[in-house]
């Protein structure tokens, strides 16, 4: 596996003594970069997919999807997928993984 090096950049950020206290007890005053940058890519992935998220609001039309026009609806549908993909079909039984690759 290809590891690729990240260039570091040294950047200077203004965060109140309380907030750096409570990273310094938790991480190390020698862990509070790598700590700083786990949690600025943690909001980043959070943002991105609440962004995802945002932009498909509408996409679906209710008139074309009513199985997905309600909350239960929907647990309703993704059910039945589940069970059709499990569904015992002409083999009897469900699929079982018998050591063969």
């Amino acid at each position: 596996m290809c590891h690729l090096m990240r260039m570091k950049v040294r950047t200077n950020l203004m965060l109140s003594a309380e907030l750096v206290g409570e990273v310094d007890r938790l991480a190390g005053a020698r862990g509070r970069s790598r700590f700083v940058e786990e949690a600025v890519r943690e909001r980043l992935r959070r943002e991105r997919a609440r962004r995802l998220v945002e932009s498909t609001i509408g996409v679906l039309d209710p008139a074309e999807h009513p199985e997905w026009s309600t909350p239960d609806k929907v647990v309703a549908w993704v059910r039945e997928q589940r069970a059709a993909e499990t569904d015992a079909g002409p083999g009897g039984g469900a699929r079982q993984d018998r050591g063969r690759r």
